[in-house]
């Protein structure tokens, strides 16, 4: 435990209470280890401008070091002023998968500088701008992919997420290489195969002369797995998927009874 000098979260599912922000124990425990000098970070598949537009309403304004965001391709690391991104989607892939499943009933996002940009306006794209407190705007994508862009999501009714993981299997693509994974219950999304939070954590953890081996994470979701798994420590919230259960190091309480307040207290990390 004595080698823990950053500790990264997972927002939704994860930081989040199912309110939509951070109870008052869990940012009382952020404090505490933000007072012994460990960083603390955000590690999401949210944008970067977003996450840091909603700081306040979630409670942690001021105590957040580093925010990884996109999955793992966005890096804005407040702590020392930096700011990545790296391995964007070719917008005629981005075609690509949006015809493959366009005859679902379905919707396509792209998240994009703190604003949800939709392909129709739809019940889904207003879902996902209520649930994840964004705004949203619908575009002409003709345009909108004249340019490589982050990930591109699909959202759908979750009873019909197996349906789009089914879809999911037959799709590839002659000139592009993409990965894709199911994120929340109602989303699944499609990235660059090199994009992955690990990988955007071991930027932040060299840009502050560290490593994976000293990191701890918190995550939910399968999209966490993998930095679950790498860090010295994973902890999986207990409302987490059976993929990132089957990495952990240990599993905490649900996001919605404090876990990450919950594994610092139990462990005397605070």
């Amino acid at each position: 435990m004595k080698e823990i000098k950053a500790i990264m979260a997972d927002v939704d599912g994860t930081l989040l209470c199912n309110e939509g922000y951070v109870t008052e124990r869990t940012v009382n425990a952020i404090k505490k280890i933000k007072e012994k000098g460990i960083l603390f970070g955000l590690s999401t598949g949210r944008d970067a401008v977003s996450c840091q537009n909603l700081l306040k309403e979630w409670n942690i304004e001021g105590l957040v070091d580093c925010i990884v965001g996109m999955g793992g391709s966005e890096i804005d690391d407040i702590s020392l002023g930096v700011q990545k991104s790296s391995y964007p989607l070719d917008g005629e892939l981005i075609w690509e998968i949006i015809r493959h499943y366009e005859d679902m009933d379905l919707n396509f996002c792209i998240p994009k500088d703190g604003i949800l940009i939709g392909y129709k306006d739809d019940e889904y794209i207003k879902l996902l701008s209520k649930l994840d407190k964004l705004p949203y705007e619908i575009v002409d994508f003709n345009e909108l992919l004249k340019t490589p862009q982050g990930k591109v999501m699909i959202i759908c009714n979750p009873d019909y997420m197996d349906k789009v993981i089914e879809r999911s299997k037959t799709f590839s693509s002659p000139n592009y290489k993409s990965s894709s994974l199911k994120t929340a219950s109602i989303l699944y999304e499609y990235m660059d195969p090199r994009v992955s939070k690990t990988n955007g954590l071991k930027k932040v953890m060299t840009m502050h002369g560290l490593t994976l081996d000293n990191l701890l994470v918190f995550g939910d979701a399968d999209n966490d797995a993998d930095m679950i798994e790498n860090a010295r420590i994973g902890v999986v919230m207990a409302n987490g998927s059976e993929r990132s259960k089957s990495v952990a190091d240990f599993v905490t309480a649900d996001n919605d009874n404090d876990g990450i307040a919950v594994f610092l207290e139990e462990k005397n990390f605070i």
